[in-house]
């Protein structure tokens, strides 16, 4: 095949263009309100970095909260044997491979240089996208060790918080408090399914270092009250919130289950006032960010990089 001048000046200028490209780093810093995303969101697609960064990059967000998975796969933890049937009691065989399975992500965990870390970092800080959460929950069976990787691994990431469901246990809220304190890295609890903050003032009191990761979604789903007042009160523990639309509490018809949370809905269709959230942190300066959590069902026609996207701009428009 033989070319032509012309060819080759497009080739030429198609170069030069290239690394202008290549630089192009998203911004979902939107009038000083940081919105980012949790990993999570992308949970039904593959789960690999580089194809995550890819889902990351795509939807123009600059800053998330990682999902452990997603981190530890790149670093080579090895893979846990998953369990067929659903909704039934494994069997022995299932249990002796799921326990030798924990055994053997202990014994990563516990060798695994830091430096694989780093390189996770480099690769997302490279492509515009910092990393302002981890999530790892440490648990009560888990050894000090385990506990040291955790906020090891987080540090390493630029994390300036770990992420766990709130605890039930007070045993456990008191551990990982202290845990926390001793590293001066906050420790801040998912408020999954607790309706009211009744809860909160106690999870604060353990520790300087404990913090609120606040799902507005799930308050307004259960309480049916707005959760502006809350963030507002809370806002100097608050380390990050999760961002969802959820319609407002529902009767079960059973007197002794009473409500239950509204469900998950497109961004714009539930109850939650996504907007007046962001504005007040727009209006207030907050400085703690606002990661996008992908919960409902994906449309027909659409793919969940397409709806995230949506939420993106949802929070462009309400932060103009």
């Amino acid at each position: 095949m033989r070319y032509s001048r012309r060819d080759f000046a497009k080739a030429a200028a198609a170069s030069a263009a290239l690394p202008s490209l290549l630089a192009a780093k998203p911004n979902s810093n939107f009038g000083g309100v940081q919105v980012g995303v949790i990993t999570y969101s992308f949970r039904e697609l593959p789960q690999k970095a580089e194809d995550v960064l890819g889902y990351i990059t795509g939807c123009g967000i600059s800053a998330i909260e990682l999902m452990s998975n997603v981190a530890e796969g790149f670093a080579g933890v090895p893979e846990t044997p998953r369990r067929g049937g659903p909704r039934r009691p494994p069997t022995d065989a299932e249990k002796a491979a799921m326990a030798n399975a924990a055994a053997e992500i202990k014994k990563f965990r516990l060798s695994v240089p830091m430096s694989k870390y780093k390189a996770f970092r480099k690769m997302y800080n490279d492509a515009g996208v910092s990393i302002y959460a981890f999530k790892l929950p440490p648990t009560l069976a888990m050894s000090g060790a385990e506990y040291e990787y955790i906020w090891n691994v987080a540090e390493t990431l630029g994390a300036n918080h770990i992420t766990m469901e709130l605890p039930e246990k007070g045993e456990l809220l008191h551990r990982v408090a202290e845990y926390a304190a001793k590293r001066k890295l906050r420790i801040a609890f998912h408020t999954h399914g607790q309706g009211g903050s009744s809860h909160f003032d106690e999870v604060l009191a353990a520790s300087p270092y404990t913090a609120l990761n606040f799902d507005v979604g799930h308050y307004y789903a259960l309480t049916g009250e707005s959760p502006v007042p809350v963030m507002e009160k809370y806002a100097s523990r608050i380390a990050s919130l999760h961002l969802k639309d959820r319609k407002g509490p529902e009767k079960t018809g059973d007197a002794a289950a009473g409500t239950r949370g509204g469900p998950n809905m497109p961004w714009g269709e539930g109850g939650t006032p996504l907007k007046a959230i962001l504005q007040s942190m727009k209006k207030h300066g907050y400085k703690f960010p606002g990661s996008i959590e992908y919960e409902y069902q994906t449309p027909a026609g659409s793919t969940v990089v397409a709806e995230v996207k949506k939420c993106v701009e949802f929070c462009r428009a309400a932060l103009a």
